[in-house]
Protein backbone atom coordinates (compact mmCIF):
# COMPACT_ATOMS: atom_id res chain seq x y z
CA UNK A 1 0.00 0.00 0.00
CA UNK A 2 2.94 2.45 0.35
CA UNK A 3 2.37 3.48 -3.52
CA UNK A 4 -0.47 4.32 -3.09
CA UNK A 5 0.10 6.50 -0.46
CA UNK A 6 3.17 7.90 -2.23
CA UNK A 7 0.06 8.42 -5.00
CA UNK A 8 -2.18 10.16 -2.63
CA UNK A 9 0.69 12.26 -0.84
CA UNK A 10 0.18 10.47 2.57
CA UNK A 11 2.94 10.02 4.59
CA UNK A 12 4.41 8.11 7.54
CA UNK A 13 4.30 9.43 11.11
CA UNK A 14 7.81 10.37 12.49
CA UNK A 15 7.93 7.81 14.55
CA UNK A 16 9.12 8.67 18.42
CA UNK A 17 13.00 8.86 19.99
CA UNK A 18 12.85 9.15 23.47
CA UNK A 19 16.35 8.30 23.54
CA UNK A 20 16.37 11.83 22.20
CA UNK A 21 15.83 13.10 25.68
CA UNK A 22 19.14 11.70 26.58
CA UNK A 23 20.60 14.32 24.57
CA UNK A 24 19.63 17.34 26.75
CA UNK A 25 22.47 17.66 29.37
CA UNK A 26 24.97 17.80 26.49
CA UNK A 27 22.42 20.76 25.21
CA UNK A 28 21.84 22.37 28.36
CA UNK A 29 25.70 22.93 28.53
CA UNK A 30 25.96 24.37 25.09
CA UNK A 31 23.03 26.21 25.67
CA UNK A 32 24.52 27.60 28.67
CA UNK A 33 27.57 28.90 26.86
CA UNK A 34 25.66 30.05 24.14
CA UNK A 35 23.12 32.05 25.59
CA UNK A 36 23.77 32.16 29.49
CA UNK A 37 20.62 30.16 30.25
CA UNK A 38 20.95 27.80 33.16
CA UNK A 39 18.48 24.51 33.90
CA UNK A 40 15.85 25.52 36.62
CA UNK A 41 15.97 21.79 37.46
CA UNK A 42 12.49 21.30 36.92
CA UNK A 43 10.79 19.08 34.18
CA UNK A 44 7.28 18.21 33.16
CA UNK A 45 5.52 15.79 30.47
CA UNK A 46 2.47 16.11 29.67
CA UNK A 47 -0.37 13.85 28.14
CA UNK A 48 -4.15 13.35 28.18
CA UNK A 49 -5.32 11.22 30.88
CA UNK A 50 -7.32 8.00 29.33
CA UNK A 51 -10.59 6.62 31.10
CA UNK A 52 -10.16 3.53 32.96
CA UNK A 53 -8.18 1.67 35.76
CA UNK A 54 -5.38 0.34 33.57
CA UNK A 55 -4.12 4.20 32.86
CA UNK A 56 -4.57 5.27 36.55
CA UNK A 57 -2.62 2.45 37.56
CA UNK A 58 0.47 3.10 34.97
CA UNK A 59 0.09 6.91 36.21
CA UNK A 60 0.35 5.91 39.67
CA UNK A 61 3.10 3.47 39.29
CA UNK A 62 4.65 5.85 37.39
CA UNK A 63 4.91 8.60 40.59
CA UNK A 64 5.59 6.28 42.68
CA UNK A 65 8.61 5.17 40.63
CA UNK A 66 10.17 8.77 40.63
CA UNK A 67 9.26 9.94 43.91
CA UNK A 68 10.93 6.94 45.70
CA UNK A 69 13.50 7.21 43.40
CA UNK A 70 15.44 9.75 45.74
CA UNK A 71 13.68 12.68 44.35
CA UNK A 72 11.53 15.10 45.65
CA UNK A 73 7.49 13.82 45.30
CA UNK A 74 6.25 14.47 41.58
CA UNK A 75 3.71 17.68 41.57
CA UNK A 76 0.37 16.61 39.34
CA UNK A 77 -1.45 19.23 37.24
CA UNK A 78 -4.45 19.77 35.07
CA UNK A 79 -3.89 22.43 33.09
CA UNK A 80 -7.90 24.24 31.26
CA UNK A 81 -7.32 22.02 28.15
CA UNK A 82 -7.67 19.17 30.00
CA UNK A 83 -4.24 17.89 29.46
CA UNK A 84 -2.15 16.68 32.58
CA UNK A 85 1.25 17.51 33.75
CA UNK A 86 3.28 15.65 35.45
CA UNK A 87 6.20 18.03 37.23
CA UNK A 88 9.32 16.49 38.39
CA UNK A 89 12.00 18.82 40.36
CA UNK A 90 15.48 18.38 40.67
CA UNK A 91 18.67 20.38 41.75
CA UNK A 92 19.75 22.59 38.55
CA UNK A 93 23.01 20.65 38.61
CA UNK A 94 21.04 17.01 38.27
CA UNK A 95 19.88 17.44 34.26
CA UNK A 96 20.79 13.82 33.92
CA UNK A 97 18.34 12.53 36.43
CA UNK A 98 15.45 14.70 35.81
CA UNK A 99 16.24 13.39 31.66
CA UNK A 100 16.21 9.83 33.16
CA UNK A 101 12.93 10.84 34.92
CA UNK A 102 11.30 12.42 32.42
CA UNK A 103 12.00 9.09 30.08
CA UNK A 104 10.49 7.25 32.88
CA UNK A 105 7.46 8.71 32.55
CA UNK A 106 7.15 8.93 28.41
CA UNK A 107 8.70 5.05 28.43
CA UNK A 108 6.17 3.64 31.12
CA UNK A 109 3.16 5.13 29.67
CA UNK A 110 4.86 4.30 25.80
CA UNK A 111 4.68 0.48 26.70
CA UNK A 112 1.14 0.17 28.41
CA UNK A 113 0.03 1.30 24.69
CA UNK A 114 -0.38 4.94 26.25
CA UNK A 115 1.99 6.74 23.79
CA UNK A 116 -0.65 8.38 21.47
CA UNK A 117 -2.06 10.36 24.66
CA UNK A 118 1.59 11.76 25.04
CA UNK A 119 2.12 15.35 24.11
CA UNK A 120 5.51 16.74 25.01
CA UNK A 121 8.33 16.76 27.71
CA UNK A 122 9.79 20.02 28.81
CA UNK A 123 12.98 21.36 30.47
CA UNK A 124 12.83 24.85 31.34
CA UNK A 125 15.60 27.27 31.65
CA UNK A 126 16.49 30.99 33.37
CA UNK A 127 19.59 33.18 33.38
CA UNK A 128 20.13 36.24 35.47
CA UNK A 129 17.85 39.21 33.62
CA UNK A 130 14.82 36.84 34.23
CA UNK A 131 14.50 35.41 30.76
CA UNK A 132 12.94 31.90 30.74
CA UNK A 133 13.08 29.69 27.97
CA UNK A 134 12.07 25.83 27.76
CA UNK A 135 13.44 23.09 25.43
CA UNK A 136 9.98 21.67 24.48
CA UNK A 137 9.96 17.91 23.04
CA UNK A 138 7.00 16.91 20.52
CA UNK A 139 6.48 13.11 21.52
CA UNK A 140 4.78 12.59 18.13
CA UNK A 141 7.03 14.34 15.91
CA UNK A 142 10.46 13.48 17.70
CA UNK A 143 11.57 16.95 17.79
CA UNK A 144 12.64 20.19 20.29
CA UNK A 145 11.60 22.86 19.64
CA UNK A 146 12.58 26.23 22.38
CA UNK A 147 9.90 28.42 24.18
CA UNK A 148 10.71 31.62 25.36
CA UNK A 149 7.16 32.84 26.75
CA UNK A 150 7.28 36.92 28.28
CA UNK A 151 5.47 39.01 29.99
CA UNK A 152 1.44 37.96 29.33
CA UNK A 153 1.08 35.82 26.12
CA UNK A 154 3.52 37.04 24.56
CA UNK A 155 7.27 35.53 22.75
CA UNK A 156 10.70 36.39 22.82
CA UNK A 157 11.13 35.42 19.14
CA UNK A 158 14.69 36.22 18.60
CA UNK A 159 15.79 34.25 21.68
CA UNK A 160 13.95 30.92 20.63
CA UNK A 161 15.65 31.49 17.12
CA UNK A 162 18.80 32.43 18.58
CA UNK A 163 18.75 28.98 20.34
CA UNK A 164 17.66 27.16 17.50
CA UNK A 165 20.74 28.35 16.00
CA UNK A 166 22.82 26.95 19.14
CA UNK A 167 21.16 23.33 19.16
CA UNK A 168 20.51 22.94 15.93
CA UNK A 169 23.71 20.48 15.84
CA UNK A 170 23.10 19.10 19.43
CA UNK A 171 18.80 18.52 19.11
CA UNK A 172 16.89 16.96 16.66
CA UNK A 173 14.95 20.72 16.04
CA UNK A 174 11.58 21.06 14.73
CA UNK A 175 11.84 22.95 11.45
CA UNK A 176 7.81 23.47 10.95
CA UNK A 177 7.86 26.85 13.46
CA UNK A 178 3.98 26.22 13.14
CA UNK A 179 4.65 23.50 15.71
CA UNK A 180 6.41 25.62 17.92
CA UNK A 181 2.95 26.06 20.05
CA UNK A 182 3.01 28.20 22.96
CA UNK A 183 2.78 26.77 26.27
CA UNK A 184 1.30 29.07 28.62
CA UNK A 185 0.97 28.58 32.26
CA UNK A 186 2.94 25.12 31.88
CA UNK A 187 4.13 23.92 35.61
CA UNK A 188 7.49 24.63 36.25
CA UNK A 189 8.05 27.34 33.52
Amino acid sequence: MKWLDALLGRTEPVKPDLDALFALPAAAVTLQAATGLEPTGHGSVCFRSAEGGAFATVERDVVQLISTGGGPPVEEFTDSYGYTWLLVRRTPDEVGDLVTDLHAVNSSLEAEGFGPSLLCSMVPFTDQAGRRLALVYLYKRGTFYPFAPLHGQSRDNALELQVRAALEGELPIESDLSRWFPLWGAPGL
